[in-house]
């Protein structure tokens, strides 16, 4: 089964997960997240954890042919990314202040010296599921990071407000997957 963890950093989910970063820690096996270095339906899973935000609505669809070319059919893709409605709402009705959402929205990574990338857009659950579909993805729906073999690895999937209160604070990542056709025109 191959795995694919995009936009990994340092995070590392084990010998069963192939990492794929703009870094250069030691489990990174490739560098571009967007041109993967595999066969056409050659691969089982691609997870990307906040990283689908650092492509604009243009870009996006570009990427998510290529994440699907190479994709088995019905293969998953999984993202999340930050979750506009959650934080929205926590804005209006409770009250917090706009700082706790510039990192989520306006994010930028310091590639290296001279390359800093930065969130290009934000999504809703509705609007990232008509992205994924018109781009042929079938079965979209939500995920929870408690289900999946990496939840056991705290990313910002796992991301709420108040900070780490994973037992009653509000996650503000939009985790969301979805598959491959079978067939492209399905």
């Amino acid at each position: 089964m191959i795995k694919l963890n995009l936009g990994c950093g340092k995070k590392n989910f084990g010998k069963d997960w192939e990492h794929i970063d703009g870094s250069t820690y030691s489990h990174i096996k490739s560098h571009d997240i967007v041109n993967l270095p595999y066969e056409e339906n050659s691969v089982d899973l691609i997870y990307a954890s906040h990283v689908f935000e650092y492509f604009d609505r243009e870009e996006a669809t570009d990427v998510l042919n290529k994440w699907k070319k190479v994709l088995k059919p019905e293969g998953v893709l999984r993202l999340a990314v930050p979750d506009f409605e959650a934080s929205a709402k926590l804005y209006v009705e409770k009250g917090y202040p706009l700082s706790k959402f510039l990192g989520p929205f306006f994010g930028k990574w310091k590639m290296t010296e001279d390359n800093t990338i930065y969130h290009k857009t934000v999504y809703d659950f509705n609007d990232l599921k008509q992205i994924l579909e018109n781009n042929n993805f079938t079965n979209v729906k939500k995920w929870d990071w408690r289900e999946v073999d990496h939840g056991l690895f705290d990313d910002y999937s796992q991301a709420y407000l108040p900070h780490m209160d994973k037992d009653n604070g509000t996650l503000i990542s939009l985790n969301v997957e979805c598959n491959k056709p079978i067939y492209e025109n399905e």
